[in-house]
């Protein structure tokens, strides 16, 4: 039974490596397809400019003349730059409940890393933290929301056999009451009394200046966690680009103190709720499915959350959490999914806690020691 791994170069190839995971996922209720045409474009040097800096190769994994899995190797020379370690990625892994087929796939990407000479495979990132990653290992009863990855159980017992052992967990919490916690109440009159801070929706009508505050705001306020890379400016426009289809103004918070920009916060509607409906395809019948049920989201994901150090520890962040709340609940949804969190960033994992969410789901970054 002969396993063949093999780049992707041609466009047969691309698409063979898009629309694998439909085999891996037939019957499965709970997994959302992605968009086919996002993920061309993703895949296009030419439009993301994620390809500006740093590289990727696709592989396949043929068994028996069929398409058995994929894998990414990814060089992230911004990564490396950054945090000054030698650490390369693997991402975008989909596989056949068959381990062999696995360490094929794992195998290729440790090689292709070494020659690029790196000292550490890490994954999954597609292609980094701005973008999806992490392993779910708990909570596969739940579909992913808007822009979070799901798979299946085997994987983890795949990866861990090979030897991959555990770098970082991440958490997704969730709220699913309608009524805000009195602590937070009570929170909300203390910050109020105690700083001049405003806390005031995007401008739409001023989006670029908007943007350019918020790309300030995201690349301060998370310099310090685990494996962050700051955006650049191309990789920002592009990412706000296309959430701006999207997004809900209202939903998108930025906070002052004195007139200073000092945070912000954006939810997204959970469009994977609509997405699901489509099958990835938007033509030519897909695109109506998807503003039909998008009008029956009744769900939320808050995907950023950040405060400038100089400002933290003031109350910001309750503030954000009480208008997305309220917010929220005028606009009839019913739930709020906030991921992920680091399991280290004790701070906001408390306040989370204190806010009555609970973990649902974890997601698992893993490590292996290239030799």
């Amino acid at each position: 039974m002969s396993i063949d791994v093999f780049p992707v170069k041609t466009k047969r190839d691309l698409m063979r490596f898009i629309k694998f995971p439909w085999d891996v996922y037939k019957g499965n209720e709970v997994w959302v397809p992605p968009l086919i045409s996002e993920m061309k474009s993703f895949f296009s040097p030419e439009k993301n400019p994620f390809y500006k800096h740093s590289e990727a190769e696709l592989f396949l994994a043929e068994k028996n003349g069929k398409i058995a899995g994929r894998i990414a190797a990814i060089l992230n020379n911004e990564h490396i730059r950054v945090h000054n370690e030698k650490v390369g990625f693997f991402g975008f892994y989909e596989v056949i409940p068959d381990y062999e087929v696995s360490e094929k796939l794992f195998l290729t990407v440790h090689q292709w890393l070494k020659d690029k000479g790196m000292k550490i495979m890490r994954g999954p990132d597609n292609f980094s933290q701005n973008d999806t990653c992490g392993l779910l290992i708990e909570g596969f009863q739940h579909p992913p929301v808007v822009m979070m990855p799901y798979n299946p159980e085997y994987y983890k017992e795949h990866i861990e056999k090979f030897g991959f052992k555990k770098a970082m967990d991440l958490y997704a919490w969730l709220i699913d009451n309608k009524n805000p916690p009195e602590r937070l109440l009570r929170g909300v009159e203390i910050v109020k009394k105690r700083a001049n801070i405003n806390v005031r929706h995007i401008n739409m009508k001023k989006f670029s200046q908007e943007v350019e505050i918020i790309k300030d705001i995201y690349n301060s306020a998370w310099e310090k966690n685990w494996g962050f890379v700051p955006m650049t400016d191309d990789e920002f426009y592009h990412l706000t680009k296309n959430l701006k289809k999207i997004v809900d103004p209202e939903l998108v918070l930025i906070g002052e103190i004195d007139g200073r920009p000092a945070g912000f916060s954006l939810a997204l509607p959970d469009i994977n709720q609509a997405i699901k409906k489509t099958n990835g395809r938007l033509f030519p019948l897909g695109i109506f499915k998807l503003l039909w049920y998008a009008r029956k989201i009744d769900g939320l994901r808050v995907i950023v959350m950040g405060v400038k150090e100089e400002f933290r520890k003031i109350g910001i962040d309750t503030l954000f959490y009480y208008e997305t709340f309220k917010t929220g609940v005028k606009k009839g949804y019913n739930k709020a999914e906030l991921s992920w969190v680091l399991e280290n960033n004790f701070l906001m994992n408390k306040v989370l806690e204190n806010l009555q969410a609970k973990i649902y789901k974890i997601y698992r970054i893993y490590d292996y020691a290239i030799q």
